[in-house]
């Protein structure tokens, strides 16, 4: 009998390690020896800078951010904004991380103008009374001509996690109208939205054993999903009919901590986060039905967070180089820092020919970066990965969510447990 369970429990090992040994040995067991700071634009002290709210404090833990842009009459981009979803409380009230302890004190939106470099609170109106706001994952749909733009938002409220509607009107820029509060038996553990009209989107869902379990269950099960790499969570599809009806629809199971989604602007692909597999899955999207089938996986050097498509087709992926360093911040332990790191992943062309399949995997690559990425992660034939923005955190932590302006050139980057926004661009 004994022999039986030293044998079942060493395949497991095994077959954990295989799957996951590359996480564990890098973003796991051992620290990252990243620069103070590192941007791809030039010397950082120089081009980057953090942007606070220093009178209220409230620009804080901003775990999503996301461009509302503003589209003229031939759908050309005349206007851009950056939304950004922050929660200083996130250190008492976690739901993926923990703990959950007093979701009482309310989160904040503000917006952000790329031109004037303003940044205002967002007011939220008509806003259920009573009803929590802890904003995760969020996108706003563009506004074409002047016209409303709806924006969804992940609320990890108390009694449940629910997806909250707002319309955004551009004359009023800085009022998000509550419209709805969107439930469902499906939402278990909604993380990210990626919309695919007004009024449909992707969603993950990242863990199917979740901290709002009983106790011990919910201290013990999702941290044994995340870190055994379980391949327990989703990502669906969500339509919303006029009279405000869900039609919902899973599109891919079986991905371990399924996180960051993003539609491709094209709308062929979806890319999602497999954060404890330290991947991002790329999907062909039939874009009648939005159903999803496998194309290819592309490895990355920390576990990814949050992810958007710039505007010339890169993947933008940001998230945390280093697992126990992260908790540490996360349980305010004193001195504690977590590292950053944010990458593009930019596809390679067809025409592209190397000598061989094992030369080209196995070669390395960003190699302007202090610490390259090809130093955690195996090469691909699909995507060029590039380090664009790199910190131990002493300089800005947590990074969870990179947008980058392609217009400008401008890289903006929030964290999860991090104080303001930083911005990157051109002196």
């Amino acid at each position: 009998m004994v022999y039986k369970i030293v044998a079942i429990f060493t395949v497991l090992l095994a077959a954990l390690i295989y799957r996951s040994g590359r996480v564990l040995k890098h973003n796991v067991l051992s620290l990252p020896s990243l620069p103070e700071a590192y941007y791809i634009g030039g010397e950082y002290k120089e081009h980057c800078t953090i942007i606070k709210d220093k009178t209220t404090n409230t620009i804080n833990y901003c775990e999503d951010i996301t461009f509302w842009d503003h589209l003229d009459e031939k759908d050309r981009l005349a206007r851009r904004f950056v939304l950004l979803g922050c929660d200083p409380n996130r250190k008492s009230w976690n739901t993926v991380m923990g703990p959950l302890r007093d979701p009482e004190p309310f989160a904040y939106l503000w917006l952000y103008s790329t031109e004037s470099g303003s940044l205002r609170p967002v007011t939220l109106h008509n806003y259920p009374d009573g009803h929590d706001f802890h904003p995760l994952g969020m996108e706003v749909y563009p506004s074409k001509v002047g016209a409303p733009s709806n924006l969804f938002i992940v609320n990890h409220a108390r009694a449940n996690t629910t997806i909250e509607q707002f319309v955004l009107d551009p004359t009023q820029p800085t009022t998000a109208t509550h419209v709805r509060t969107l439930t469902s038996p499906y939402f278990v553990s909604p993380n990210s939205v990626a919309l695919t009209s007004p009024t449909s989107f992707y969603v993950s869902n990242d863990h199917l054993m979740t901290r709002r379990l009983p106790s011990p269950f919910g201290k013990i099960l999702p941290v044994v999903e995340s870190l055994a790499a379980l391949p327990l969570s989703w990502l669906a599809h969500v339509t919303i009919s006029p009279g405000g009806a869900l039609q919902h629809k899973i599109v891919a199971f079986g991905v371990p901590f399924a996180n960051g989604v993003a539609v491709s602007h094209d709308g062929s692909q979806v890319a999602l986060s497999a954060t404890t597999l330290g991947e991002v899955y790329i999907y062909d999207r039939n874009q009648t039905t939005s159903d999803l089938k496998f194309s290819h996986n592309v490895p990355v050097p920390f576990l990814p967070d949050n992810i958007m498509y710039a505007d010339d087709g890169a993947l933008i992926v940001t998230g945390h180089p280093h697992f126990p360093s992260l908790a540490a911040v996360a349980a305010n332990k004193p001195g504690a820092k977590a590292a950053s790191w944010a990458v593009s992943l930019r596809p390679i062309s067809d025409t592209t020919h190397a000598k061989s399949e094992r030369d080209f995997v196995n070669r390395a690559y960003d190699v302007r970066a202090p610490l390259s990425a090809s130093a955690f992660a195996p090469a691909v034939l699909t995507h060029e990965v590039e380090t664009l923005f790199q910190s131990d955190g002493s300089v800005f932590g947590t990074s969870a969510t990179g947008l980058v302006d392609t217009r400008t050139g401008t890289l903006y980057v929030s964290g999860l447990y991090e104080e303001g926004i930083l911005v990157c661009g051109p002196k």
